[in-house]
Protein backbone atom coordinates (compact mmCIF):
# COMPACT_ATOMS: atom_id res chain seq x y z
CA UNK A 1 0.00 0.00 0.00
CA UNK A 2 0.54 3.95 -0.51
CA UNK A 3 2.47 5.48 2.22
CA UNK A 4 0.90 8.48 2.97
CA UNK A 5 3.01 11.50 3.68
CA UNK A 6 1.53 13.90 6.12
CA UNK A 7 2.13 17.82 6.03
CA UNK A 8 1.94 20.34 8.57
CA UNK A 9 1.23 23.60 6.84
CA UNK A 10 1.31 26.90 9.62
CA UNK A 11 -0.61 24.06 12.09
CA UNK A 12 -2.62 22.53 9.52
CA UNK A 13 -2.48 19.44 8.93
CA UNK A 14 -2.81 17.88 5.24
CA UNK A 15 -2.60 14.62 3.64
CA UNK A 16 -4.50 11.94 2.11
CA UNK A 17 -5.99 10.00 5.24
CA UNK A 18 -6.23 12.79 7.29
CA UNK A 19 -9.64 15.21 7.48
CA UNK A 20 -9.67 17.43 4.39
CA UNK A 21 -8.33 20.67 4.00
CA UNK A 22 -10.41 23.54 2.00
CA UNK A 23 -7.52 25.88 0.48
CA UNK A 24 -9.72 28.65 -1.05
CA UNK A 25 -9.83 32.87 -1.66
CA UNK A 26 -10.40 35.12 -4.56
CA UNK A 27 -8.64 34.46 -8.00
CA UNK A 28 -6.93 37.71 -7.20
CA UNK A 29 -6.15 39.69 -4.40
CA UNK A 30 -8.28 43.06 -4.09
CA UNK A 31 -6.79 44.49 -0.43
CA UNK A 32 -6.69 43.55 2.93
CA UNK A 33 -10.68 44.40 3.40
CA UNK A 34 -11.22 42.17 0.68
CA UNK A 35 -9.70 39.62 1.18
CA UNK A 36 -10.62 39.33 4.96
CA UNK A 37 -14.12 39.56 4.13
CA UNK A 38 -14.02 36.13 2.09
CA UNK A 39 -10.84 34.63 4.56
CA UNK A 40 -13.16 35.11 7.87
CA UNK A 41 -16.53 33.36 7.25
CA UNK A 42 -14.79 30.37 5.20
CA UNK A 43 -12.24 29.55 8.56
CA UNK A 44 -15.31 29.10 10.44
CA UNK A 45 -17.28 27.07 8.36
CA UNK A 46 -14.02 25.05 8.26
CA UNK A 47 -13.30 25.30 12.23
CA UNK A 48 -17.31 24.51 12.28
CA UNK A 49 -16.85 21.34 10.06
CA UNK A 50 -13.58 20.27 11.54
CA UNK A 51 -12.11 20.78 8.66
CA UNK A 52 -8.52 22.75 7.92
CA UNK A 53 -8.38 25.86 6.03
CA UNK A 54 -5.59 27.84 3.59
CA UNK A 55 -6.35 31.17 2.32
CA UNK A 56 -4.98 31.50 -1.30
CA UNK A 57 -4.85 34.65 -3.41
CA UNK A 58 -2.71 35.81 -6.51
CA UNK A 59 -0.60 39.15 -6.59
CA UNK A 60 -0.31 38.51 -9.90
CA UNK A 61 -2.13 36.34 -12.64
CA UNK A 62 0.42 36.07 -15.22
CA UNK A 63 -1.20 34.39 -17.97
CA UNK A 64 -4.16 36.04 -18.67
CA UNK A 65 -5.63 35.76 -21.89
CA UNK A 66 -5.23 39.23 -23.05
CA UNK A 67 -2.68 41.66 -22.75
CA UNK A 68 -4.90 44.74 -21.45
CA UNK A 69 -6.84 42.75 -18.49
CA UNK A 70 -5.90 43.05 -14.92
CA UNK A 71 -3.57 41.37 -13.29
CA UNK A 72 -3.19 41.88 -9.79
CA UNK A 73 -1.83 43.92 -7.54
CA UNK A 74 2.15 42.59 -7.64
CA UNK A 75 4.66 41.06 -5.58
CA UNK A 76 4.90 43.66 -2.71
CA UNK A 77 1.36 45.28 -2.57
CA UNK A 78 -0.16 41.31 -2.62
CA UNK A 79 2.48 40.05 -0.17
CA UNK A 80 1.33 42.78 2.18
CA UNK A 81 -2.37 41.81 1.96
CA UNK A 82 -1.04 37.96 2.74
CA UNK A 83 1.16 38.72 5.49
CA UNK A 84 -2.14 41.06 6.70
CA UNK A 85 -4.60 37.76 6.71
CA UNK A 86 -2.00 35.13 8.04
CA UNK A 87 -1.48 38.20 11.19
CA UNK A 88 -5.27 39.30 12.14
CA UNK A 89 -6.78 35.33 11.26
CA UNK A 90 -3.73 33.25 11.93
CA UNK A 91 -4.24 30.87 9.39
CA UNK A 92 -1.88 29.60 6.45
CA UNK A 93 -1.37 31.52 3.23
CA UNK A 94 -0.92 30.22 -0.52
CA UNK A 95 0.09 32.29 -3.58
CA UNK A 96 1.43 31.55 -6.87
CA UNK A 97 4.76 32.18 -8.01
CA UNK A 98 6.01 32.59 -11.78
CA UNK A 99 9.55 33.22 -11.97
CA UNK A 100 12.58 31.46 -10.22
CA UNK A 101 13.66 34.75 -8.56
CA UNK A 102 10.26 35.10 -6.64
CA UNK A 103 10.52 31.89 -4.79
CA UNK A 104 12.81 33.45 -1.74
CA UNK A 105 10.93 36.76 -1.70
CA UNK A 106 7.85 34.94 -1.77
CA UNK A 107 8.25 32.49 0.95
CA UNK A 108 9.29 35.08 3.59
CA UNK A 109 5.48 35.31 3.74
CA UNK A 110 3.32 32.77 1.86
CA UNK A 111 3.35 28.87 4.00
CA UNK A 112 2.81 27.27 0.01
CA UNK A 113 4.14 28.30 -3.21
CA UNK A 114 1.92 27.49 -5.77
CA UNK A 115 3.48 26.43 -9.46
CA UNK A 116 0.73 27.22 -11.85
CA UNK A 117 -0.16 24.41 -13.91
CA UNK A 118 0.86 26.24 -17.35
CA UNK A 119 4.54 25.91 -15.58
CA UNK A 120 4.18 22.64 -14.07
CA UNK A 121 7.43 21.29 -16.11
CA UNK A 122 9.63 24.09 -15.25
CA UNK A 123 12.64 22.53 -13.90
CA UNK A 124 14.02 25.86 -12.81
CA UNK A 125 11.17 27.14 -11.16
CA UNK A 126 10.32 23.87 -9.54
CA UNK A 127 13.71 24.00 -7.65
CA UNK A 128 13.59 27.56 -6.86
CA UNK A 129 10.36 27.40 -4.76
CA UNK A 130 11.50 23.70 -3.46
CA UNK A 131 14.92 25.23 -2.11
CA UNK A 132 12.88 27.35 0.17
CA UNK A 133 11.85 25.05 2.15
CA UNK A 134 8.34 25.67 1.80
CA UNK A 135 5.23 23.67 0.63
CA UNK A 136 5.37 23.39 -3.07
CA UNK A 137 1.62 23.02 -4.73
CA UNK A 138 2.23 22.01 -8.22
CA UNK A 139 -1.24 22.53 -10.30
CA UNK A 140 -1.04 19.77 -13.18
CA UNK A 141 -0.77 20.84 -16.49
CA UNK A 142 -3.61 20.77 -18.23
CA UNK A 143 -1.32 19.08 -21.30
CA UNK A 144 0.18 16.32 -18.49
CA UNK A 145 -1.09 13.16 -17.91
CA UNK A 146 -1.52 11.99 -14.28
CA UNK A 147 1.37 9.65 -13.76
CA UNK A 148 3.88 12.70 -15.48
CA UNK A 149 3.70 14.47 -11.88
CA UNK A 150 5.60 12.11 -10.34
CA UNK A 151 8.26 13.86 -12.57
CA UNK A 152 7.47 17.55 -11.49
CA UNK A 153 7.51 16.06 -7.66
CA UNK A 154 10.75 14.66 -8.01
CA UNK A 155 12.72 18.02 -9.21
CA UNK A 156 11.36 19.78 -6.13
CA UNK A 157 12.38 16.54 -4.00
CA UNK A 158 15.82 17.13 -5.31
CA UNK A 159 16.31 20.06 -3.03
CA UNK A 160 15.53 18.15 -0.32
CA UNK A 161 12.25 19.27 0.40
CA UNK A 162 9.66 16.37 0.34
CA UNK A 163 6.94 19.28 1.59
CA UNK A 164 4.85 18.57 -2.10
CA UNK A 165 1.37 18.93 -2.63
CA UNK A 166 0.16 17.64 -6.29
CA UNK A 167 -3.16 18.98 -7.63
CA UNK A 168 -5.78 18.79 -9.84
CA UNK A 169 -7.27 21.22 -12.64
CA UNK A 170 -8.47 19.63 -15.39
CA UNK A 171 -7.42 18.50 -19.10
CA UNK A 172 -7.30 20.06 -22.34
CA UNK A 173 -10.37 18.49 -24.04
CA UNK A 174 -10.66 19.90 -27.72
CA UNK A 175 -10.72 23.82 -28.03
CA UNK A 176 -11.61 26.21 -24.84
CA UNK A 177 -12.63 22.79 -23.02
CA UNK A 178 -11.45 21.53 -20.06
CA UNK A 179 -12.56 17.80 -18.45
CA UNK A 180 -11.63 16.24 -15.05
CA UNK A 181 -11.07 12.86 -15.08
CA UNK A 182 -11.43 11.29 -11.63
CA UNK A 183 -8.64 8.51 -11.77
CA UNK A 184 -5.91 11.18 -11.61
CA UNK A 185 -6.74 11.62 -7.91
CA UNK A 186 -5.79 8.05 -7.09
CA UNK A 187 -3.35 7.84 -9.66
CA UNK A 188 -1.69 10.71 -8.31
CA UNK A 189 -2.28 9.59 -4.45
CA UNK A 190 0.18 7.08 -5.05
CA UNK A 191 3.45 8.99 -5.38
CA UNK A 192 2.20 9.41 -1.57
CA UNK A 193 1.65 13.25 -1.84
CA UNK A 194 -1.26 14.61 -0.72
CA UNK A 195 -3.84 15.54 -3.53
CA UNK A 196 -5.71 18.18 -3.95
CA UNK A 197 -8.65 19.10 -6.73
CA UNK A 198 -8.77 22.21 -8.05
CA UNK A 199 -12.77 22.27 -8.54
CA UNK A 200 -12.90 25.88 -9.79
CA UNK A 201 -10.32 26.40 -12.77
CA UNK A 202 -11.51 22.42 -13.60
CA UNK A 203 -14.64 23.82 -14.67
CA UNK A 204 -13.08 27.15 -16.56
CA UNK A 205 -13.43 27.73 -20.39
CA UNK A 206 -9.70 28.53 -21.20
CA UNK A 207 -9.86 31.87 -23.60
CA UNK A 208 -13.77 30.97 -23.62
CA UNK A 209 -15.07 34.42 -23.86
CA UNK A 210 -12.32 36.04 -26.19
CA UNK A 211 -10.14 38.18 -24.47
CA UNK A 212 -10.92 36.35 -21.18
CA UNK A 213 -11.42 32.98 -19.95
CA UNK A 214 -15.25 31.51 -19.58
CA UNK A 215 -16.47 28.80 -17.19
CA UNK A 216 -19.64 27.12 -15.83
CA UNK A 217 -19.34 27.81 -11.78
CA UNK A 218 -22.78 25.37 -11.55
CA UNK A 219 -20.37 21.99 -12.14
CA UNK A 220 -17.97 23.45 -9.34
CA UNK A 221 -19.40 21.91 -6.63
CA UNK A 222 -20.35 18.74 -8.46
CA UNK A 223 -16.67 18.13 -9.06
CA UNK A 224 -15.70 19.06 -5.14
CA UNK A 225 -18.05 16.16 -4.36
CA UNK A 226 -16.97 13.36 -6.54
CA UNK A 227 -13.10 14.32 -5.43
CA UNK A 228 -13.73 14.31 -2.41
CA UNK A 229 -15.64 11.22 -2.33
CA UNK A 230 -12.83 9.03 -2.96
CA UNK A 231 -10.73 10.44 -0.50
CA UNK A 232 -8.12 13.15 -0.66
CA UNK A 233 -6.01 15.81 0.79
CA UNK A 234 -7.57 18.82 0.06
CA UNK A 235 -10.08 20.41 -2.48
CA UNK A 236 -8.83 24.20 -3.93
CA UNK A 237 -11.89 26.70 -4.73
CA UNK A 238 -11.64 30.24 -5.78
CA UNK A 239 -14.64 32.35 -4.09
CA UNK A 240 -15.50 35.77 -4.51
CA UNK A 241 -18.82 37.74 -2.82
CA UNK A 242 -20.12 38.84 -6.51
CA UNK A 243 -18.00 36.77 -9.28
CA UNK A 244 -19.48 38.08 -11.93
CA UNK A 245 -17.95 41.44 -11.35
CA UNK A 246 -14.35 39.89 -9.93
CA UNK A 247 -11.28 40.82 -12.15
CA UNK A 248 -9.81 37.55 -13.10
CA UNK A 249 -12.48 33.92 -13.56
CA UNK A 250 -15.73 35.74 -12.28
CA UNK A 251 -17.25 32.92 -14.40
CA UNK A 252 -15.99 29.87 -12.19
CA UNK A 253 -15.58 31.19 -8.97
CA UNK A 254 -18.25 29.96 -6.19
CA UNK A 255 -20.45 33.22 -4.63
CA UNK A 256 -19.02 33.17 -1.08
CA UNK A 257 -22.66 32.88 0.13
CA UNK A 258 -22.94 29.62 -1.31
CA UNK A 259 -19.79 28.37 0.69
CA UNK A 260 -20.87 27.60 3.74
CA UNK A 261 -23.46 25.01 2.53
CA UNK A 262 -20.80 23.13 0.29
CA UNK A 263 -18.04 23.05 3.13
CA UNK A 264 -20.79 21.19 5.45
CA UNK A 265 -20.83 18.93 2.27
CA UNK A 266 -17.29 18.35 1.54
CA UNK A 267 -16.89 17.34 5.08
CA UNK A 268 -19.45 14.99 5.55
CA UNK A 269 -18.35 12.99 2.06
CA UNK A 270 -14.89 13.48 3.63
CA UNK A 271 -15.62 11.73 6.56
CA UNK A 272 -17.41 8.95 4.39
CA UNK A 273 -14.60 8.08 2.34
CA UNK A 274 -11.83 8.58 5.06
CA UNK A 275 -13.84 5.54 6.97
CA UNK A 276 -13.70 3.14 4.27
CA UNK A 277 -10.29 3.97 2.23
CA UNK A 278 -10.00 3.61 -1.29
CA UNK A 279 -7.64 1.08 -2.48
CA UNK A 280 -6.70 0.18 -5.48
CA UNK A 281 -4.13 -2.61 -4.90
Amino acid sequence: MTRHRRLDIGGVTIGNDMPLVLIAGPCQLEGLDHALAIAEPLKAACAANGLGFIFKGSFDKANRTAAGTPRGPGMDAGLAVLAGVKARLGVPVLTDIHLPAQAAVVAEVADVLQIPAFLSRQTDLLQAAGRTGRAVNIKKGQFLAPWDMARAAEKVAATGNAAILLTERGTSFGYNTLVADMRALPIMGATGYPVIMDATHAVQMPGGQGEVSGGDRRMAPVLARAAVALGIGGVFIETHPDPDNAPSDGPNMIRLDDMSGLIGDLAAFDRLAKARPMRLD
